[in-house]
């Protein structure tokens, strides 16, 4: 095997690590091919909704692959949907997205760019906003464009059959989506794009009509799989409070990280990590023999990412702090762990968390100072039975041996 083939191949394992499904890999062999062998870039579509101003991890596993394409000679063009936001994704929705105007999209595509250039490589990344030329077709295009498209095929999709079937209403506008989003990798005539398992319909369509409209080449598609959270069987959400956010405290972040179960741990480290094919098949190894401990996996990987979101130096501090208040045995390795909203009461917390039967022995409890809260390395006694506690992580203890994980939530965005 001569060096490009040794190349392509290494290309080829990384780019296939972890993902659900690619279709037509024949193509993107030929990028790399002619990647190593002419010094040829290539590029690599990836459409982002700024529908919140903020990620969390389950929507870095798109540009993680991102990365990795960047590794070996891709140019990724990262699409802000500042058009298509308008109208809303429908994919898995159960009603009708709520639109956003162009004063909320605008806010939230300054902090969304942001937090992805800690992924991406700014010099081999180019932004477009797709208003530039959706924006700009006619009401003749825009017919032209549904023409395309029947309404059977679109109902053949799983979110629409379904509302449909339960007399759901479904926004004409709705339709529209993946064809922009289609029309999208026409105008910027991109070689490969990537999106999550929900996506096939819309990634396909962009195949679908760069052969309509006569571009001489179709995109080949990879699709990521979708994160689970925190809780192991839901699809990563801020709504369902099982998520970790990029912008979550380095302490935060660690202690989420190492929450998650043994088996869910290889689908993060999959998934997350920027570890090569070869690199993550040798910690497996180790973890088979018995050199390695799960914990010891889970951490390394906690490091990896707090360094990528913050720096090295909070990262370390993360874990000093994680090993002074577990390992030291100050809390329970096992402990239950539950999510409120803002503001919630202590009164009404304790009781929700069945450390007290009432919100009267709760009120007992404070008032004999058996109450304490757990953060970072503070231990803080609870006086006031009025204390709303807000966002954040914090260990409740009462008495020596009764112990609860509690997670403070913000303010809750239905679209996220």
């Amino acid at each position: 095997m001569n060096k490009i083939e040794h190349k392509i191949d290494i290309a080829k394992a990384n780019i296939s690590k972890a993902t659900a499904e690619i279709i037509d890999i024949q193509v993107i062999e030929k990028l790399l091919r002619r990647y190593y062998e002419y010094g040829e870039n290539y590029s690599v579509k990836a459409g982002f909704d700024p529908t919140a101003p903020d990620i969390h991890l389950g929507h870095t596993v798109l540009l993680q692959k991102l990365r990795t394409f960047q590794e070996f000679g891709g140019i990724v063009q990262f699409v802000v949907g500042d058009f298509t936001a308008t109208i809303g994704d429908p994919t898995g929705k159960t009603s009708t997205r709520k639109a956003l105007n162009q004063e909320q999209v605008s806010n939230n595509i300054q902090s969304y760019t942001t937090q992805a250039f800690k992924i991406l490589d700014k010099n081999k990344t180019e932004v477009y906003y797709n208003n530039n030329w959706l924006g700009k077709l006619n009401l003749s295009q825009i017919i032209g464009l549904t023409s395309h498209l029947t309404i059977s095929r679109m109902l053949e999709r799983d979110d629409f059959s379904k509302r449909f079937k339960a007399s759901k209403p479904i926004a004409t506008s709705e339709f529209m989506y993946p064809l922009l989003q289609g029309y999208d990798s026409v105008y910027l005539k991109s070689d490969i794009e990537i999106g999550g398992t929900d996506q096939k319909f819309n990634l396909l369509m962009g195949r679908q009509l760069q052969k309509i409209y006569g571009l001489k080449k179709q995109q080949a598609v990879l699709m990521m799989p979708i994160l689970e959270g925190l809780d192991g069987v839901d699809k990563m959400s801020k709504s369902l409070g099982n998520y970790i956010g990029v912008d979550d405290k380095p302490f935060d972040m660690f202690g989420k990280i190492l929450s998650i179960s043994d088996n869910l741990m290889w689908r993060y480290f999959e998934l997350l990590s920027s570890k090569t094919a070869d690199e993550t098949k040798q910690i497996k190894e180790k973890l088979h023999n018995k050199q390695a401990h799960p914990k010891d996996i889970k951490v390394s990987l906690a490091i990896e990412l707090v360094e990528r979101f913050h720096d090295k130096g909070e990262a370390k501090q993360a874990k000093a702090q994680f090993d002074k208040v577990f390992a030291k045995k100050l809390i329970p390795d096992e402990i239950n762990k539950f999510s409120f909203d803002e503001n919630k009461g202590i009164l009404d917390i304790l009781v929700q968390t069945n450390m007290v039967a009432s919100t009267s022995q709760a009120r007992r409890d404070i008032n004999a100072g058996a109450v304490k809260m757990i953060q970072d390395e503070k231990t803080t006694k609870i006086t006031d039975e009025k204390l709303r506690l807000k966002k954040g992580i914090f260990v409740l203890q009462k008495g020596k041996k009764n112990f609860a994980q509690v997670e403070i939530k913000g303010q809750i965005d239905e679209n996220r």
